[in-house]
């Protein structure tokens, strides 16, 4: 017990240390307490850290900073459009279809699950196939009940988007413009005295820029990829199944395992134990290995050197907190923490 007084005091006698502690406590209450009310600012920011390394390189290019922000701002702004007016109603009509089309692929796998008890009399009786068939009925029906909430509160959500629809462009733009400015203004209001939250910022700041490009750069390349792949092969709805495999790369290793679930019976269901699913199977492994042992390592080779069960312990943690921006920002966060480890007992060091 005295010798964990003992550490309290040394550390508390450090202002570097108090600043240091006492930021990262607002950090979590701000996020904690005000993230939903921050939304939109937080996509901003994201948004904006997204956007910096384009206007940077065109800086490097000569051009001036505000041009090179218009010209930035533009290209998005233009992306933002081809999405909701060309991608959104793709996306939501193979969804329709999908939904439409979910009555016979239960019919097909139903068939398909009475034949068990006949194929394979000692592994499944016809009583648990009964059984299973209920349950998945069920579970369906319990989708569908959640479906219909949500489309009693669309109200709601088509109000949030007409928000960030128009909020988050907005100040993207300031972000981007203002941003030595606002970074000024902080700076002035810090207490001189804080080398040690300065060099854990420094650290932080440009692997949380390096990985929300990475990111960004990684969910584009996977679902591009996987779209083109899947409709070379004839799969249906291959843009809405693309979307998803590309989204996955949000959670690492749990959302590629999920996805596969999807993928894997739109393909069954379309061409059942056939050559082209295997076909399809194998080409979605590839793009599933390429992306982990290719693409990460080059989109993430400054960032990224956590290791992977820490990873997953961020991802469980950071989501329990903060939900999708948690999930998305777990890896981020988790260098965040090695940071304050790593640079903590070189500060106790110096002061002995």
């Amino acid at each position: 017990m005295d010798n964990i007084t003992q550490w309290f005091r040394r550390q508390s006698a450090n202002p570097q240390i108090v600043f240091l502690t006492v930021a990262l406590l607002a950090f979590i209450f701000l996020i904690t307490y005000t993230g939903n009310m921050l939304a939109p600012v937080l996509a901003s920011i994201v948004i904006a850290y997204l956007l910096e390394g384009i206007v940077k390189y065109l800086q490097h290019l000569k051009l001036p900073r505000l041009l090179s922000v218009i010209i930035v701002y533009i290209l998005f702004v233009f992306f933002i459009l081809l999405i909701m007016f060309a991608l959104m109603p793709l996306l939501f009509n193979q969804t329709k279809e999908l939904v439409q089309n979910i009555p016979a692929m239960l019919s097909s796998g139903q068939s398909s699950l009475l034949t068990l008890p006949e194929l394979y009399p000692e592994l499944f009786s016809q009583l648990q196939v009964n059984e299973l068939i209920d349950a998945i009925r069920t579970e369906l029906t319990a989708y569908g009940q959640r479906i219909l909430t949500l489309s009693l509160s669309s109200v709601t959500s088509v109000i949030s988007v007409l928000i960030y629809a128009v909020l988050v462009p907005m100040m993207v733009f300031l972000f981007l413009k203002d941003k030595e400015k606002i970074l000024g203004w902080i700076h002035d209001r810090l207490p001189q005295d804080r080398q040690l939250a300065d060099q854990v910022w420094s650290e932080v700041d440009i692997k949380i820029g390096n990985y929300i490009r990475g990111k960004f750069g990684e969910i584009f390349i996977v679902w591009v990829v996987c779209w083109i792949t899947f409709t070379l092969m004839g799969l249906q709805w291959a843009a809405l199944l693309a979307v998803l495999v590309g989204l996955s790369v949000i959670v690492p290793y749990v959302g590629a395992a999920v996805v596969t679930i999807p993928v894997a019976m739109v393909a069954w269901f379309q061409w059942g134990w056939t050559t082209p699913f295997f076909y399809l199977m194998l080409a979605y492994f590839i793009i599933q290995a390429l992306d982990g042992n290719v693409l990460v390592p080059l989109l993430f080779s400054e960032v990224v050197n956590i290791h992977p069960i820490a990873i997953i312990v961020a991802i469980l943690f950071f989501g329990g907190l903060w939900g999708f921006w948690g999930v998305f920002f777990a890896i981020p966060l988790g260098t965040l923490v090695q940071a304050v480890i790593s640079a903590w007992p070189d500060n106790e060091r110096r002061m002995e």
